[in-house]
């Protein structure tokens, strides 16, 4: 090719190739250099770069510009090498979503392994579940696993502590974890940020009166936050999500959690409702006994929260 070659990997992005530079000095990546890229080369990169007018590129995936044709001469790649900058991608965690399909995300996104990613994550984080903020994050490629991780972990970690200090005026990590969880089915049942309070009411509201929650939402963990909850799989559960099988909460929290879900797990609107179903307008309807929570049901002709 002509080229100096100091990637393992380049795909041609119509007028860019995305190359792979490894980590380390500039000798380092000269291992991976094509014998048409000579101690010559090596020599005025070292000298350019004493004098200022060339950059040893940084790790991870950088753009070299190429022509119509594909193709790049030696000096144009070696300049290009100099000043070209890091590729970044964005990925977005949405409120309600999981830790499951969130690291499927983060793999295929920045090309890493999904146990690395994971491994990661449970040596930092302080929650099973809900440990990353829902937001849109952006790295560069070649970010590995556990940069990554700590980045996400440290940032939620901060969150969540201004947050409690704001809302409540202290931190602690284990009463936090409950809130999580609280918050986290709010924010699969509620159809908008308005009923959050009103859905967090329900919860506290059956607890104190040693109630199972029978909340579908609690259901949606892991792999199963897109599953749609059918009397058999309520049946079939055995895990202490099943909030039909089991009092009290679940053990962590049921996926990620925005503000508004925290907020109203922390201060629950004072209600006497017990039940909730789901109207034609995809809101919920809300009441205080079976019977009239019956009524509501055969009137909306649509699926109980018992």
């Amino acid at each position: 090719m002509g080229l100096c070659l100091l990637f393992y990997l380049s795909i041609p992005i119509k007028s860019y190739s995305v190359v792979y530079i490894p980590s380390g000095s500039l000798q380092h990546m000269a291992r991976h250099i094509d014998a048409d890229c000579n101690a010559l080369d090596l020599w005025i990169l070292r000298l350019m770069g004493a004098l200022g007018l060339w950059k040893t590129p940084k790790s991870g995936y950088i753009s070299i510009p190429i022509d119509a044709r594909g193709e790049i001469s030696k000096g144009d790649f070696l300049h290009a090498l100099g000043v070209s900058k890091k590729i970044y991608k964005n990925v977005t965690l949405i409120p309600g979503e999981t830790l499951y399909f969130f690291i499927q995300d983060l793999a295929t996104t920045f090309n890493l392994q999904e146990d690395a990613l994971y491994k990661a994550y449970n040596n930092k984080a302080l929650y099973k579940e809900a440990g990353i903020v829902p937001d849109t994050y952006r790295f560069a490629l070649g970010i590995s696993a556990h940069a990554l991780m700590d980045y996400l972990i440290a940032h939620a970690n901060k969150h969540y502590e201004q947050l409690s200090l704001k809302l409540l005026g202290r931190y602690d990590p284990k009463e936090w974890e409950r809130t999580l969880i609280i918050a986290s089915i709010v924010q699969k049942e509620a159809a908008n940020t308005k009923e959050m309070p009103l859905i967090a009411g329900v919860i506290f509201r059956r607890l104190d009166k040693g109630m199972p929650l029978q909340m579908d939402g609690s259901l949606n963990y892991g792999k199963y936050s897109h599953s749609k909850i059918t009397k058999e799989r309520i049946l079939q559960d055995n895990s202490a999500f099943n909030t039909y099988k089991h009092k009290g909460l679940p053990l962590m929290p049921v996926g990620s959690v925005s503000n508004a879900a925290i907020q109203a797990a922390l201060f629950p609107a004072k209600t006497n409702f017990l039940y909730f179903v789901k109207n034609k307008q995809g809101v919920h309807v809300f009441s205080r006994y079976y019977a009239e929570h019956m009524r509501n049901i055969r009137t909306q002709n649509t699926k109980a929260k018992p």
